[in-house]
């Protein structure tokens, strides 16, 4: 079975969404170098519709790009989840129409390498209410940001994380892998 993995950009107060411009690692090269080493484990993308955009109207554009990102992006399979967009206009991308959940547990049943989910708030929470991560990636930027929302959802307990790797750059941005144990929420836990 495939891992799912969540890699995320986080501020220190818990925030995943970028409302200010504390997301920013043109000074420090090596959080972009464990990012492709770890593209090197991974044969998918799992992206919501937003950040799909984001993506595809950034990295392509990237012709200069010597952090290998553009070009794992363009190579690497990607899977929308979408119930607006038909036509992705990205090659190796296929759209996902339906229960994002029932889609990702067959996509893990699939044999392969690592699938990945990064940004794409509202289909992290719900991978992460079904219990599917088998493992979280986080970028922590030494940022409050003060509100937007956060990596888990509102009630989501999980009594206990493995430390999997840490590392801190010179730009004060940390690297934390974890891998979870069964998430309940907080009915389950009343």
């Amino acid at each position: 079975m495939r891992a799912l993995v969540i890699t995320q950009n986080i501020t220190l107060d818990g925030s995943v969404e970028m409302l200010d411009d504390w997301f920013d690692l043109s000074g420090d090269p090596d959080p972009l170098a464990l990012a492709r080493r770890q593209g090197e484990d991974t044969d998918a993308r799992l992206l919501g519709r937003r950040t799909f955009e984001d993506f595809r109207g950034y990295w392509p554009l990237q012709t200069h790009d010597t952090t290998g990102i553009t070009d794992h992006l363009d190579q690497v399979q990607k899977y929308l989840v979408s119930s607006t967009m038909t036509d992705p206009q990205w090659q190796h991308s296929t759209v996902l129409t339906g229960d994002p959940v029932e889609h990702v547990r067959l996509l893990k049943d699939r044999p392969g390498k690592d699938i990945v989910c990064t940004g794409s708030i509202t289909l992290t929470h719900a991978l992460i209410t079904a219990g599917l991560v088998d493992e979280y990636r986080l970028f922590t930027h030494p940022a409050v940001q003060g509100r937007g929302r956060r990596l888990f959802p509102d009630g989501h307990v999980i009594a206990q994380l493995r430390l999997l790797d840490a590392r801190s750059f010179g730009s004060g941005v940390t690297y934390t892998a974890y891998q979870p144990a069964r998430g309940r929420t907080q009915e389950e836990t009343s």
